[in-house]
């Protein structure tokens, strides 16, 4: 049985929300509706790309639609739950601090004291930058995946699928330079953490700043991992999204023709 699909509101995504609990991003409500900001990031030429692609679907369509191929569905949406599942055993297995069976670049980083202030975050933007190319690999092939299935499925469905590639080409670079600030928003929080910590040995006159402490139960550097651990996490979601609505659609189709 595959896990129910998950939607994002476009101003209350899971990420959005982690980033702010965390104290290193401030939000409001959009002071434009999610279309007029759209359209900010879709130049001229983009539009017109885009008005092509609709008016090729629409006069392609036939009247008749074939039937659904109902095992399509079925096996689509478990080879999304079986993708998706092994990237998030990744990001949870790298987050252990064990010797949990990961490529070296995801594997989390272990700190030695004393912490140079410049250098210690270093580590973990390169362990963070590293689970972004590993998703941005993933979630692109899966999309991709998703997409071929769901245009053959029907006429409306090919067109949908034919809007979700040009979104993907335009969208795509502005998606990831933003995704891309996520690790120095984070450096915000490792560096919080870090100086409450000291301050805490400050205050109690400790003099051992033992480094194995640092990744027990509650410490500060377990702490942080944790709270990575659920943005990475978090950013996978919203990576997903555009193959979860399309394989909404699909199924959202599907129950029409049963």
């Amino acid at each position: 049985m595959t896990r129910a699909l998950t939607r994002t509101n476009f101003h209350s995504s899971k990420l959005i929300r982690t980033l702010a609990d965390l104290a290193v991003l401030e939000t409001a409500e959009p002071a434009a509706a999610f279309a007029e900001k759209l359209g900010l990031w879709i130049d001229f030429s983009d539009a017109i790309h885009l008005t092509g692609v609709h008016k090729a679907g629409t006069a392609n369509a036939p009247q008749a639609q074939p039937a659904l191929q109902s095992t399509a569905g079925v096996s689509l949406g478990e080879e999304f739950a079986r993708v998706r599942g092994g990237m998030e055993n990744t990001i949870t297995r790298s987050s252990a601090a064990s010797t949990a069976r990961v490529r070296s670049e995801l594997a989390l980083p272990k700190l030695e004291a004393p912490l140079d202030d410049v250098k210690a975050y270093t580590p973990f933007r390169r362990y963070h930058q590293a689970h972004q190319r590993d998703m941005e690999s993933g979630v692109r092939s899966l999309r991709a995946k998703v997409r071929e299935s769901v245009a053959m499925a029907s006429p409306q469905l090919q067109q949908l699928a034919a809007l979700d590639a040009a979104f993907d080409g335009i969208l795509g670079e502005r998606e990831a330079r933003l995704l891309s600030t996520i690790p120095a928003l984070l450096e915000k929080r490792f560096n919080h953490l870090r100086r409450a910590h000291q301050q805490t040995l400050l205050t109690t006159r400790q003099t051992d700043d033992n480094p194995d402490a640092w990744m027990k139960p509650g410490a500060w550097l377990a702490r942080f991992c944790g709270e990575l651990q659920a943005v990475l996490l978090a950013e996978l979601d919203l990576r997903l999204q555009p193959a979860v609505g399309l394989l909404e659609a699909f199924n959202s189709e599907k129950s029409q023709h049963v």
